[in-house]
């Protein structure tokens, strides 16, 4: 899957900017660029969808035999809500049930009724949202509606998940890691397992809310500082535990730094 947001809606963390990437011999490429490569190395099963300026979000279509796999990639959209879903839920069933969706909704549908309940719906926290979901799985959430992005990934390691700054300052997030090192050059780094990323309220632990995230500079195989790993600060904490509901819209959601 690749999704790709302008920066004015993402605001993604600063570190994961390299100043590395103006001097590599591979440049960073603009998100049209990205997007025509990730189409053209798989020409006859990727779908895409793009917002103007704001957003385009793209996948590898599954064949039959995938759809019964552990990374299976999944598309859908309603509301003017888009989830990109790759992984599965081994308590799909039982979410289904607690957000009350038909029996045949899948795990994308699911992902787009969790974020409207916590956008529309609360108050619940959103770190305990995510953490009621078991499996390997990682997601982004589009609301175009709003511009908001919404992207997590699962702690247990089984799918794997980069993101990275394009050549206009966009995001760029992506389970193709060559699509994210052709994209953003230096300037990319693994998604962090057990994370939720927020345009607005920025990149926090589901497994650890209360704990900050610290940022570590991330060298590559030549020794070079390129983007970021983040974690745990387990000495570092916040104030509060985010939370929405009806005075506090998902689209504003943001953290409270002691």
């Amino acid at each position: 899957m690749l999704a790709i947001f302008h920066k004015a809606f993402a605001h993604p963390p600063e570190e994961l900017n390299s100043p590395a990437s103006l001097k590599s011999s591979k440049k960073p490429k603009l998100p049209d660029e990205t997007l025509q490569e990730f189409l053209s190395s798989h020409p006859n099963n990727t779908s895409s969808m793009s917002f103007g300026d704001a957003a385009v979000l793209a996948y590898v279509r599954p064949d039959h035999h995938s759809l019964f796999h552990q990374n299976q990639r999944l598309f859908c959209g309603y509301d003017d809500i888009y989830c990109l879903f790759m992984g599965s839920l081994n308590n799909l069933c039982a979410q289904i049930k607690q957000y009350g969706l038909a029996r045949n909704a899948n795990e994308a549908m699911l992902v787009i009724e969790a974020y409207r309940t916590l956008r529309d719906r609360g108050p619940y926290p959103a770190d305990q949202v995510i953490k009621d979901l078991d499996g390997s799985f990682a997601f982004v959430v589009y609301d175009s509606r709003v511009g908001t992005v919404f992207t997590a990934l699962g702690s247990d390691g089984g799918v794997k998940l980069y993101w990275g700054i394009a050549a206009d300052g966009s995001v760029v997030i992506s389970d193709d890691l060559e699509a994210i090192k052709e994209s953003c050059a230096k300037s990319f780094a693994p998604f962090p397992a057990g994370c939720i990323f927020h345009s607005e309220g920025g990149l926090m632990s589901f497994e650890h809310p209360m704990n900050k995230l610290r940022a570590m500079p991330r060298v590559d195989s030549e020794g070079v500082v390129c983007g970021a790993n983040f974690k745990i600060d387990h000495y570092a904490r916040v104030d509060s535990i985010p939370r929405v509901g009806s005075e506090a819209n998902w689209a504003e959601w943001n953290f409270h730094e002691p």
